[in-house]
Protein backbone atom coordinates (compact mmCIF):
# COMPACT_ATOMS: atom_id res chain seq x y z
CA UNK A 1 0.00 0.00 0.00
CA UNK A 2 2.89 2.42 0.95
CA UNK A 3 4.65 1.90 -2.63
CA UNK A 4 1.18 2.81 -4.33
CA UNK A 5 0.83 5.78 -2.19
CA UNK A 6 4.51 6.66 -3.19
CA UNK A 7 3.28 5.60 -7.03
CA UNK A 8 1.16 8.28 -7.17
CA UNK A 9 2.57 10.54 -5.35
CA UNK A 10 5.71 11.08 -8.11
CA UNK A 11 2.70 11.24 -10.18
CA UNK A 12 1.43 13.97 -8.88
CA UNK A 13 4.94 15.41 -8.45
CA UNK A 14 5.06 15.47 -12.18
CA UNK A 15 1.88 16.75 -12.84
CA UNK A 16 2.65 19.97 -9.97
CA UNK A 17 5.98 20.72 -11.50
CA UNK A 18 4.30 20.70 -14.95
CA UNK A 19 1.81 23.17 -14.09
CA UNK A 20 4.53 25.74 -12.28
CA UNK A 21 6.38 25.28 -15.56
CA UNK A 22 3.82 26.20 -17.78
CA UNK A 23 2.37 28.71 -15.63
CA UNK A 24 6.37 30.25 -15.16
CA UNK A 25 6.24 30.19 -18.99
CA UNK A 26 3.13 31.89 -19.41
CA UNK A 27 5.17 34.77 -16.60
CA UNK A 28 7.71 34.93 -18.90
CA UNK A 29 5.17 36.20 -21.47
CA UNK A 30 2.95 38.53 -19.24
CA UNK A 31 5.76 40.24 -17.40
CA UNK A 32 7.57 41.83 -20.73
CA UNK A 33 4.06 41.71 -22.29
CA UNK A 34 2.67 44.83 -19.72
CA UNK A 35 6.64 46.23 -19.72
CA UNK A 36 6.19 47.15 -22.74
CA UNK A 37 2.30 49.00 -22.66
CA UNK A 38 0.45 45.69 -24.28
CA UNK A 39 -3.11 45.03 -23.32
CA UNK A 40 -3.61 41.80 -22.11
CA UNK A 41 -6.81 40.35 -21.12
CA UNK A 42 -6.08 37.03 -19.91
CA UNK A 43 -3.77 34.40 -18.35
CA UNK A 44 -4.84 31.45 -17.94
CA UNK A 45 -3.29 28.15 -17.25
CA UNK A 46 -5.02 25.00 -18.84
CA UNK A 47 -7.50 24.71 -21.60
CA UNK A 48 -11.20 23.73 -21.52
CA UNK A 49 -13.91 25.56 -19.51
CA UNK A 50 -12.75 27.99 -16.33
CA UNK A 51 -12.68 26.57 -13.10
CA UNK A 52 -11.38 29.33 -11.25
CA UNK A 53 -10.84 33.42 -11.93
CA UNK A 54 -9.96 36.18 -11.11
CA UNK A 55 -10.06 39.79 -12.17
CA UNK A 56 -6.90 41.96 -10.80
CA UNK A 57 -7.15 45.18 -13.15
CA UNK A 58 -7.49 44.73 -16.79
CA UNK A 59 -6.29 41.30 -16.50
CA UNK A 60 -8.40 38.07 -15.97
CA UNK A 61 -6.24 35.69 -13.95
CA UNK A 62 -7.40 31.76 -13.83
CA UNK A 63 -7.48 28.04 -14.18
CA UNK A 64 -9.25 26.09 -16.53
CA UNK A 65 -9.93 21.99 -16.35
CA UNK A 66 -7.11 20.68 -18.53
CA UNK A 67 -3.55 21.74 -17.29
CA UNK A 68 -1.65 21.01 -19.87
CA UNK A 69 -1.14 23.85 -21.25
CA UNK A 70 -1.91 28.04 -20.80
CA UNK A 71 -1.48 31.19 -22.69
CA UNK A 72 -2.19 34.96 -22.46
CA UNK A 73 -4.14 36.79 -24.53
CA UNK A 74 -2.96 40.19 -25.72
CA UNK A 75 -5.21 42.43 -27.90
CA UNK A 76 -4.23 43.02 -31.69
CA UNK A 77 -2.42 39.72 -31.96
CA UNK A 78 -3.19 39.71 -35.94
CA UNK A 79 -3.41 43.22 -38.06
CA UNK A 80 -5.82 43.97 -40.29
CA UNK A 81 -5.80 43.76 -44.11
CA UNK A 82 -3.51 46.09 -45.70
CA UNK A 83 -5.02 49.22 -47.55
CA UNK A 84 -5.61 48.35 -51.20
CA UNK A 85 -5.67 44.49 -50.32
CA UNK A 86 -8.11 42.84 -52.95
CA UNK A 87 -11.42 42.29 -50.64
CA UNK A 88 -11.64 38.55 -50.09
CA UNK A 89 -14.98 36.42 -49.73
CA UNK A 90 -14.36 34.46 -46.48
CA UNK A 91 -17.03 31.79 -47.40
CA UNK A 92 -15.46 30.60 -50.36
CA UNK A 93 -13.74 28.09 -48.69
CA UNK A 94 -12.77 26.39 -45.30
CA UNK A 95 -9.23 27.96 -44.47
CA UNK A 96 -10.11 31.45 -46.13
CA UNK A 97 -12.74 31.51 -43.04
CA UNK A 98 -10.34 30.36 -40.87
CA UNK A 99 -8.01 33.23 -42.28
CA UNK A 100 -10.98 35.71 -41.49
CA UNK A 101 -12.47 34.51 -38.06
CA UNK A 102 -8.68 34.82 -36.62
CA UNK A 103 -8.59 38.56 -37.93
CA UNK A 104 -12.08 39.41 -36.79
CA UNK A 105 -11.32 38.01 -33.50
CA UNK A 106 -8.09 39.76 -32.93
CA UNK A 107 -10.27 43.03 -33.96
CA UNK A 108 -12.60 42.58 -31.51
CA UNK A 109 -10.22 42.37 -28.61
CA UNK A 110 -9.21 46.15 -29.29
CA UNK A 111 -11.71 48.34 -27.48
CA UNK A 112 -11.40 52.12 -27.98
CA UNK A 113 -8.54 53.94 -27.07
CA UNK A 114 -6.41 50.63 -27.28
CA UNK A 115 -5.32 51.16 -30.63
CA UNK A 116 -1.76 51.67 -29.54
CA UNK A 117 -1.66 49.16 -27.05
CA UNK A 118 -1.29 46.19 -29.51
CA UNK A 119 0.68 43.69 -29.85
CA UNK A 120 1.25 43.88 -33.91
CA UNK A 121 2.19 47.24 -33.58
CA UNK A 122 4.98 46.66 -31.22
CA UNK A 123 8.51 46.91 -32.88
CA UNK A 124 10.02 43.61 -33.96
CA UNK A 125 12.48 43.30 -31.43
CA UNK A 126 9.78 43.73 -28.65
CA UNK A 127 7.69 41.04 -29.99
CA UNK A 128 10.58 38.69 -30.16
CA UNK A 129 11.51 39.67 -26.81
CA UNK A 130 7.59 38.71 -25.46
CA UNK A 131 7.57 35.65 -27.31
CA UNK A 132 10.79 34.23 -26.19
CA UNK A 133 10.25 35.03 -22.41
CA UNK A 134 8.26 31.98 -22.34
CA UNK A 135 11.08 29.69 -23.48
CA UNK A 136 13.62 31.59 -21.32
CA UNK A 137 11.62 31.28 -18.12
CA UNK A 138 11.15 27.33 -18.64
CA UNK A 139 15.34 27.39 -19.65
CA UNK A 140 16.29 29.36 -16.45
CA UNK A 141 13.42 26.21 -14.41
CA UNK A 142 15.82 23.80 -16.36
CA UNK A 143 18.86 25.34 -14.80
CA UNK A 144 17.47 25.52 -11.16
CA UNK A 145 16.11 22.10 -11.20
CA UNK A 146 19.12 20.81 -12.85
CA UNK A 147 21.66 22.62 -10.64
CA UNK A 148 19.37 21.23 -7.41
CA UNK A 149 19.65 17.67 -9.42
CA UNK A 150 23.26 17.61 -9.65
CA UNK A 151 25.25 20.09 -7.22
CA UNK A 152 22.66 19.62 -4.15
CA UNK A 153 22.18 15.72 -4.18
CA UNK A 154 24.50 14.93 -7.06
CA UNK A 155 25.27 11.93 -9.59
CA UNK A 156 25.62 8.28 -9.30
CA UNK A 157 29.55 7.57 -9.93
CA UNK A 158 31.56 5.08 -10.00
CA UNK A 159 33.87 5.15 -6.78
CA UNK A 160 37.06 3.93 -5.92
CA UNK A 161 35.66 1.34 -2.88
CA UNK A 162 35.14 -2.36 -4.80
CA UNK A 163 32.08 -3.76 -4.22
CA UNK A 164 33.08 -7.10 -5.90
CA UNK A 165 36.34 -8.93 -6.11
CA UNK A 166 36.16 -12.15 -8.56
CA UNK A 167 37.89 -15.15 -7.36
CA UNK A 168 38.72 -16.33 -10.74
CA UNK A 169 38.77 -15.51 -14.48
CA UNK A 170 36.08 -16.86 -16.88
CA UNK A 171 35.92 -17.08 -20.62
CA UNK A 172 34.51 -14.50 -22.23
CA UNK A 173 32.08 -17.22 -23.54
CA UNK A 174 31.60 -18.91 -20.63
CA UNK A 175 27.65 -19.04 -19.21
CA UNK A 176 29.12 -19.91 -15.54
CA UNK A 177 29.23 -17.83 -12.58
CA UNK A 178 30.99 -20.20 -10.54
CA UNK A 179 34.29 -20.85 -10.43
CA UNK A 180 35.75 -24.37 -11.47
CA UNK A 181 39.36 -25.58 -10.52
CA UNK A 182 40.71 -25.06 -13.84
CA UNK A 183 40.30 -21.51 -14.19
CA UNK A 184 42.66 -19.14 -13.37
CA UNK A 185 42.77 -16.79 -10.23
CA UNK A 186 42.06 -13.71 -11.02
CA UNK A 187 44.99 -10.85 -10.36
CA UNK A 188 42.90 -8.72 -8.21
CA UNK A 189 42.29 -12.02 -6.13
CA UNK A 190 45.81 -13.09 -6.31
CA UNK A 191 46.87 -9.13 -5.42
CA UNK A 192 45.35 -9.72 -1.66
CA UNK A 193 41.89 -7.43 -2.79
CA UNK A 194 38.53 -7.33 -0.79
CA UNK A 195 35.12 -6.08 -1.22
CA UNK A 196 35.23 -2.89 0.43
CA UNK A 197 38.86 -2.09 0.09
CA UNK A 198 39.24 1.72 -1.42
CA UNK A 199 42.43 2.26 -4.23
CA UNK A 200 44.15 5.36 -2.61
CA UNK A 201 46.50 5.45 -5.59
CA UNK A 202 48.15 3.73 -8.47
CA UNK A 203 51.61 3.93 -8.89
CA UNK A 204 52.28 7.08 -6.65
CA UNK A 205 49.65 8.58 -8.45
CA UNK A 206 46.01 8.78 -7.20
CA UNK A 207 42.62 7.89 -7.85
CA UNK A 208 39.19 8.75 -7.22
CA UNK A 209 37.33 7.10 -9.29
CA UNK A 210 36.83 3.76 -10.57
CA UNK A 211 37.60 5.41 -14.67
CA UNK A 212 40.84 6.55 -13.34
CA UNK A 213 41.39 2.73 -12.05
CA UNK A 214 40.19 1.22 -14.82
CA UNK A 215 42.35 3.55 -17.16
CA UNK A 216 45.47 2.38 -15.44
CA UNK A 217 44.70 -1.44 -15.56
CA UNK A 218 43.68 -1.47 -19.05
CA UNK A 219 47.13 -0.08 -20.24
CA UNK A 220 49.32 -2.27 -18.08
CA UNK A 221 48.39 -5.77 -19.06
CA UNK A 222 51.57 -8.17 -17.73
CA UNK A 223 52.96 -4.85 -15.61
CA UNK A 224 52.70 -4.80 -11.53
CA UNK A 225 51.11 -1.85 -10.67
CA UNK A 226 51.73 -0.67 -6.76
CA UNK A 227 48.44 -0.09 -5.37
CA UNK A 228 47.99 2.15 -1.90
CA UNK A 229 44.42 1.08 -0.35
CA UNK A 230 42.74 1.66 3.11
CA UNK A 231 40.86 -1.51 4.41
CA UNK A 232 38.86 -0.20 7.33
CA UNK A 233 41.61 1.82 9.43
CA UNK A 234 44.93 0.32 7.77
CA UNK A 235 46.80 1.58 5.16
CA UNK A 236 47.99 -1.25 2.65
CA UNK A 237 50.39 -1.37 -0.46
CA UNK A 238 49.24 -4.31 -2.42
CA UNK A 239 50.91 -5.43 -6.02
CA UNK A 240 48.70 -6.07 -8.97
CA UNK A 241 49.62 -7.29 -12.00
CA UNK A 242 47.17 -7.09 -14.96
CA UNK A 243 46.06 -9.93 -16.88
CA UNK A 244 46.05 -9.56 -20.85
CA UNK A 245 42.77 -10.39 -22.17
CA UNK A 246 41.29 -9.95 -25.62
CA UNK A 247 37.48 -8.18 -25.08
CA UNK A 248 34.88 -7.03 -27.66
CA UNK A 249 34.57 -3.03 -28.22
CA UNK A 250 31.38 -1.99 -27.09
CA UNK A 251 29.78 1.14 -27.94
CA UNK A 252 30.22 3.84 -25.61
CA UNK A 253 26.38 5.13 -26.34
CA UNK A 254 24.21 2.38 -27.29
CA UNK A 255 25.83 -0.35 -24.99
CA UNK A 256 26.09 -2.75 -28.21
CA UNK A 257 28.98 -4.83 -29.74
CA UNK A 258 30.83 -3.52 -32.60
CA UNK A 259 30.98 -5.84 -35.39
CA UNK A 260 32.73 -5.27 -38.75
CA UNK A 261 31.60 -5.24 -42.05
CA UNK A 262 31.22 -9.29 -41.95
CA UNK A 263 29.24 -8.96 -38.73
CA UNK A 264 31.97 -10.41 -37.21
CA UNK A 265 32.60 -8.81 -33.67
CA UNK A 266 35.37 -6.37 -33.12
CA UNK A 267 37.99 -7.32 -30.41
CA UNK A 268 40.89 -5.56 -28.65
CA UNK A 269 43.26 -6.16 -25.96
CA UNK A 270 42.94 -4.78 -22.44
CA UNK A 271 44.10 -5.42 -18.97
CA UNK A 272 42.02 -7.06 -16.72
CA UNK A 273 42.01 -7.90 -12.91
CA UNK A 274 38.61 -8.93 -11.50
CA UNK A 275 36.98 -6.29 -9.80
CA UNK A 276 33.88 -4.16 -9.88
CA UNK A 277 33.36 -0.28 -8.09
CA UNK A 278 30.80 0.79 -5.74
CA UNK A 279 28.32 3.46 -6.59
CA UNK A 280 27.77 6.85 -4.85
CA UNK A 281 26.50 10.08 -4.69
CA UNK A 282 28.70 12.55 -6.00
CA UNK A 283 27.88 15.87 -5.63
CA UNK A 284 29.01 18.44 -9.03
CA UNK A 285 30.32 21.89 -8.78
CA UNK A 286 28.16 24.90 -10.10
CA UNK A 287 30.48 24.93 -13.24
CA UNK A 288 28.95 21.60 -13.87
CA UNK A 289 25.35 22.84 -13.91
CA UNK A 290 25.38 24.26 -17.42
CA UNK A 291 27.46 22.21 -19.47
CA UNK A 292 24.60 20.12 -18.23
CA UNK A 293 22.09 21.86 -19.31
CA UNK A 294 24.17 22.29 -22.27
CA UNK A 295 23.84 18.69 -23.36
CA UNK A 296 20.09 17.73 -22.37
CA UNK A 297 19.17 20.78 -25.05
CA UNK A 298 21.10 19.58 -27.71
CA UNK A 299 20.32 15.72 -26.76
CA UNK A 300 16.17 17.18 -26.87
CA UNK A 301 17.31 19.16 -30.25
CA UNK A 302 18.26 15.91 -31.71
CA UNK A 303 15.20 14.11 -30.38
CA UNK A 304 13.00 16.83 -31.58
CA UNK A 305 15.21 17.09 -35.24
CA UNK A 306 14.74 13.18 -35.93
CA UNK A 307 10.67 13.17 -34.33
CA UNK A 308 9.18 11.48 -37.77
CA UNK A 309 11.07 8.29 -37.27
CA UNK A 310 10.74 8.63 -33.81
CA UNK A 311 7.51 8.52 -33.90
CA UNK A 312 7.66 5.68 -36.35
CA UNK A 313 9.39 3.82 -33.94
CA UNK A 314 7.00 4.88 -30.95
CA UNK A 315 4.02 3.71 -32.85
CA UNK A 316 6.00 0.41 -34.17
CA UNK A 317 6.26 -0.33 -30.37
CA UNK A 318 2.87 0.44 -29.35
CA UNK A 319 1.20 -1.76 -32.07
CA UNK A 320 3.75 -4.19 -32.54
CA UNK A 321 6.32 -6.46 -30.52
CA UNK A 322 9.16 -3.99 -30.28
CA UNK A 323 10.37 -2.16 -26.60
CA UNK A 324 10.06 1.54 -26.62
CA UNK A 325 13.80 3.50 -26.85
CA UNK A 326 14.34 4.48 -23.19
CA UNK A 327 15.69 7.66 -24.90
CA UNK A 328 12.80 8.27 -27.37
CA UNK A 329 9.94 10.80 -26.89
CA UNK A 330 7.12 10.02 -23.94
CA UNK A 331 3.98 12.11 -23.22
CA UNK A 332 3.91 13.21 -19.54
CA UNK A 333 1.88 10.07 -18.60
CA UNK A 334 5.41 8.29 -19.25
CA UNK A 335 7.37 11.20 -17.75
CA UNK A 336 5.03 10.43 -14.84
CA UNK A 337 5.01 6.68 -14.61
CA UNK A 338 8.43 6.98 -14.32
CA UNK A 339 8.88 9.38 -11.17
CA UNK A 340 6.20 7.34 -9.52
CA UNK A 341 8.31 3.89 -9.79
CA UNK A 342 11.61 6.11 -8.95
CA UNK A 343 9.88 7.04 -6.00
CA UNK A 344 8.08 3.82 -5.03
CA UNK A 345 11.46 1.53 -4.99
CA UNK A 346 12.79 1.09 -1.48
CA UNK A 347 16.04 0.22 -2.96
CA UNK A 348 16.66 3.84 -4.30
CA UNK A 349 17.91 5.77 -1.30
CA UNK A 350 16.03 9.18 -1.01
CA UNK A 351 18.64 11.46 -2.13
CA UNK A 352 18.41 9.80 -5.43
CA UNK A 353 14.79 9.47 -5.52
CA UNK A 354 15.08 13.43 -4.98
CA UNK A 355 17.90 13.96 -7.28
CA UNK A 356 15.88 12.05 -9.89
CA UNK A 357 13.01 14.14 -9.41
CA UNK A 358 14.67 17.20 -10.24
CA UNK A 359 16.40 16.09 -12.77
CA UNK A 360 13.43 15.36 -14.83
CA UNK A 361 11.61 18.43 -13.81
CA UNK A 362 15.00 19.83 -15.26
CA UNK A 363 14.70 17.70 -18.84
CA UNK A 364 10.97 18.71 -19.02
CA UNK A 365 11.80 22.44 -18.97
CA UNK A 366 14.43 21.89 -21.54
CA UNK A 367 11.93 20.08 -24.07
CA UNK A 368 9.11 23.16 -23.29
CA UNK A 369 12.23 25.52 -24.29
CA UNK A 370 13.21 23.46 -27.49
CA UNK A 371 10.06 22.47 -28.29
CA UNK A 372 9.04 26.31 -28.41
CA UNK A 373 11.57 27.38 -30.59
CA UNK A 374 9.74 25.76 -33.23
CA UNK A 375 9.47 27.77 -36.10
CA UNK A 376 6.11 27.39 -36.44
CA UNK A 377 2.31 28.69 -35.42
CA UNK A 378 1.01 28.45 -32.65
CA UNK A 379 4.52 27.89 -30.59
CA UNK A 380 6.58 30.93 -30.10
CA UNK A 381 9.06 30.09 -32.54
CA UNK A 382 6.95 31.16 -34.79
CA UNK A 383 5.80 34.55 -33.52
CA UNK A 384 9.45 35.27 -33.69
CA UNK A 385 9.78 33.49 -37.13
CA UNK A 386 6.49 36.10 -38.27
CA UNK A 387 8.67 39.45 -36.12
CA UNK A 388 12.09 38.37 -38.30
CA UNK A 389 10.44 38.08 -41.39
CA UNK A 390 8.96 41.79 -41.44
CA UNK A 391 12.20 43.05 -40.08
CA UNK A 392 14.13 41.49 -42.94
CA UNK A 393 11.09 42.78 -45.24
CA UNK A 394 11.27 46.69 -43.78
CA UNK A 395 14.38 46.23 -44.15
CA UNK A 396 14.85 45.31 -47.80
CA UNK A 397 12.20 47.93 -48.63
CA UNK A 398 14.19 51.14 -46.64
CA UNK A 399 17.44 49.77 -48.67
CA UNK A 400 15.96 49.86 -51.92
CA UNK A 401 13.93 52.54 -51.25
CA UNK A 402 10.58 51.03 -51.44
CA UNK A 403 7.03 51.65 -49.75
CA UNK A 404 7.02 49.95 -45.79
CA UNK A 405 5.63 46.51 -46.60
CA UNK A 406 3.72 46.97 -42.98
CA UNK A 407 3.49 44.81 -40.41
CA UNK A 408 3.57 40.42 -41.50
CA UNK A 409 -0.48 39.22 -41.95
CA UNK A 410 0.48 36.40 -39.80
CA UNK A 411 -3.72 35.57 -39.94
CA UNK A 412 -2.68 34.08 -43.41
CA UNK A 413 -0.67 31.52 -41.60
CA UNK A 414 -3.54 30.44 -39.38
CA UNK A 415 -4.12 27.04 -41.93
CA UNK A 416 -0.86 25.93 -41.93
CA UNK A 417 -1.31 26.61 -37.42
CA UNK A 418 -4.30 24.45 -37.99
CA UNK A 419 -2.24 21.72 -39.30
CA UNK A 420 0.64 21.95 -36.82
CA UNK A 421 -2.37 21.50 -34.46
CA UNK A 422 -3.86 18.62 -35.76
CA UNK A 423 -0.21 16.81 -35.92
CA UNK A 424 0.56 17.80 -32.20
CA UNK A 425 -2.76 16.41 -30.82
CA UNK A 426 -2.08 13.15 -33.02
CA UNK A 427 1.60 13.05 -31.81
CA UNK A 428 0.13 13.40 -28.31
CA UNK A 429 -2.26 10.85 -28.56
CA UNK A 430 0.31 8.32 -29.65
CA UNK A 431 2.59 9.23 -26.98
CA UNK A 432 0.16 8.65 -24.04
CA UNK A 433 -1.23 5.24 -26.00
CA UNK A 434 1.95 3.82 -26.29
CA UNK A 435 2.85 5.13 -22.54
CA UNK A 436 -0.29 3.11 -21.27
CA UNK A 437 0.01 -0.12 -23.14
CA UNK A 438 3.87 -0.18 -23.94
CA UNK A 439 5.29 1.96 -21.62
CA UNK A 440 8.86 2.80 -21.28
CA UNK A 441 11.32 0.05 -18.84
CA UNK A 442 14.12 1.73 -17.37
CA UNK A 443 14.42 -0.94 -14.34
CA UNK A 444 14.14 -4.26 -16.56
Amino acid sequence: MESVLLYILGIVIVLVGLVVSIGLHEVGHLVPAKLFGVKVTQYMIGFGRTIWSRRKGETEYGFKMIPFGGYISMIGMFPPKQPGEAARNASTGFFDTLVQDAREASADTIGAGDEERTFYRLPVWKRIIIMLGGPFMNLVLAVLFIGIAISGFGIPQQSNTLTTVYACVLPSTSDRQDCAASDPESPAAAAGLKPGDTILSIDGTAVTTFAEISAAVQQAPGSPLALEVLRGDQHLDLTLTPLLLERDVVDADTGEVVTDSAGKAVTHEVGFVGITPQQKIVAQPVTAVLPTVGDTVSRTANIILNLPQRLIDVGQAAFGSGERDPNGPMSVVGVGRIVGEVVSIDEIPVATKAATVFSILGSLNVALFVFNLIPLLPLDGGHVAAALWESIRRGFAKVFKRRDPGPVDAAKLIPLTFAVVIVLGGMSALLVYADIVKPVNLFG
